[in-house]
């Protein structure tokens, strides 16, 4: 294949395809909205699969890279009730199926991979338009276009190049989350650091939930989920942070102290955050020229999943166009024809966690999932 691949957005889905094609030879170009690499935090940790992150990364060839990155002992995982009560606790196994590793570092090393001309920095996409025969033609806010015979959307869960393939728009889930970080935790925090454990903490009952992650340097990343209409998140005014965290801990009144402490304790301001969701079954007539991977193509409950789906179709992605080097088209087809059921079952299995962990029968709904499954990563 000589054509370059136009790539629209910079997330882990799309520079993973970069890479894998850069592996076959094949170029392309990146195109993000973004000004710099370092134009916001990148996130906390990613648990990376055996079945999808992982083999992504073989196929990029840089397993070893992600290998060095690895926080040790993050796999631990346990399941509190509102009273604090331990009702499962799992360490570390040492087994590495879902070592879990800092998003920005994670994606250093795709970036680090990449020739350097490859992401063209700062180019928001404002339009996009077919030109026939598989042409597409892309808009950028500082007026440049770019003409391309194959485009793919990396650009995420409000992507301005899946409309050419679907008309349909991501939906809210009725579920706000409210993100916050406190630092220090085994000496400023120790009650919460001992809550959390050494990996993963989910605090559940129905309809709301507090979950964290230990991260390196004694780093609490909390994550307060709420079942709610989006006309509460939308009242609140998230510039006073004193008054989103009073606000938000009131809806955990009577929970354990050093649970609520995550919330009231927080050193960052809240961040909210609402969850979309496209179908579950989304998918779309073969459209030439033109593809989606990762949530532009099967945006979905939070689970685990999104980050190594994303990583997983860039490479299906790439390894599909270098089997197809003459024919486009049919590398599309046979991405696509696996693309779909695989997102749908993802999707599926991603409802059916967030009903475990917000149910009615939260906890223990996620308790036993997790016994029966062998594994609370």
């Amino acid at each position: 294949m000589t054509t370059p691949v136009t790539i629209i957005g910079a997330g882990l889905g799309g520079l993973t395809l970069a890479r894998v094609l850069h592996v076959h030879g094949i170029p392309a170009t990146v195109y993000e909205a973004e000004t710099s690499p370092t134009a916001r935090a990148q996130g906390g940790l990613l648990d990376i699969h055996e079945d999808n992150g992982q083999p992504a990364l073989r196929a990029a060839g840089l397993f070893e890279e992600f290998l060095g990155i690895i926080h040790k002992g993050a796999e631990a995982s346990r399941v509190l009730d509102r009273d604090g009560r331990v009702l499962l606790d799992e360490p570390d196994d040492g087994t590495g199926g879902r070592p879990e590793v800092p998003r920005g570092a994670l994606r250093r090393i795709l970036l680090d991979s990449l020739p350097a001309d490859t992401i063209r920095w700062g180019h928001k996409v404002t339009a996009v338009r077919p030109l026939g025969g598989g042409r597409h033609q892309v808009t950028f806010a500082d007026g440049a276009t770019v003409t391309t015979d194959l485009l793919v959307g990396a650009d995420g869960a409000w992507s301005r190049i899946r409309p050419l393939l679907s008309d349909a728009e991501p939906e809210y889930v009725g579920t706000a989350l409210i993100e916050t970080y406190l630092f220090d935790g085994d000496t400023r925090h120790p009650a919460s650091a001992r809550a959390v454990g050494d990996g993963s903490l989910f605090a559940l009952a129905p309809g709301r939930g507090i979950s964290a992650h230990r991260e390196p340097d004694g780093v609490l990343h909390a994550y307060v989920t709420l079942n709610k209409p989006r006309e509460w998140m939308d009242a609140i005014d998230f510039t006073d942070a004193d008054a989103v965290r009073a606000r938000v801990a009131a809806e955990f009144h009577g929970w354990a102290p050093e649970l609520t402490a995550l919330i009231t304790d927080g050193e960052t301001a809240p961040v909210p955050r609402t969850v979309n969701a496209l179908p579950i079954e989304h998918r779309w007539d073969r459209v030439p020229g033109v593809t989606l991977l990762g949530d532009a193509a099967h945006l979905m409950f939070p689970s685990g999943e999104g980050a190594n789906l994303a990583m997983y179709d860039g490479a299906e992605l790439g390894n599909a166009l270098a089997a197809h080097p003459d024919d486009i088209e049919a590398a599309l087809t046979a991405y696509e024809e696996a693309l779909f059921p695989r997102s749908a079952s993802a999707a599926a299995g991603a409802a059916h966690i967030h009903e475990l962990c917000l149910g009615d029968n939260a906890p223990h709904s996620l308790v036993g999932f997790f016994t029966s499954h062998g594994q609370a990563g």
